[in-house]
């Protein structure tokens, strides 16, 4: 996952967003240990001060911890992980449902265009 950002919305925001994501999908393992804040600041090509608010904003959510002196580390509590990784799923599904319900779809009509999005991708899953 890059570290590219688009205008729509704050950068730290998706900073947070980007960090999360290699957290759920398991680039970054439980117990991992985070890079410094000025060197993920290098890295995402972002200012410092940006990247330690979006640090900060998640250790709010309690998947990643401050080891003071030594850094930052995800979390080795899966079930927070997952917990986290459940409720980022239902966020985004609802405001997916939502924008498509706008359009005056039905649940049959969402249900039917998610489906064939996933067939698309070759996902013959469910």
């Amino acid at each position: 996952m890059s570290w590219s950002f688009s205008n729509d919305r704050p950068i730290f925001q998706q900073l947070v967003d980007i960090i999360i994501l290699k957290i759920l999908s398991g680039e970054y393992q439980p117990g991992f240990k985070l890079d410094a804040v000025r060197d993920l600041a290098v890295t995402a090509g972002v200012n410092p001060n940006t990247m330690q608010r979006a640090l900060s904003e998640i250790e709010n959510t309690g998947i990643i911890y401050t080891k003071r002196g030594d850094g930052r580390y995800v979390t080795e509590d899966t079930g927070k992980i997952a917990e986290v990784r459940n409720s980022y799923v239902a966020e985004k599904t609802r405001g997916f449902v939502e924008s498509v319900k706008a359009l005056g779809l039905t649940v049959n009509e969402i249900s039917e265009a998610v489906k064939n999005v996933l067939n698309e991708g070759g996902n013959s899953d469910g």
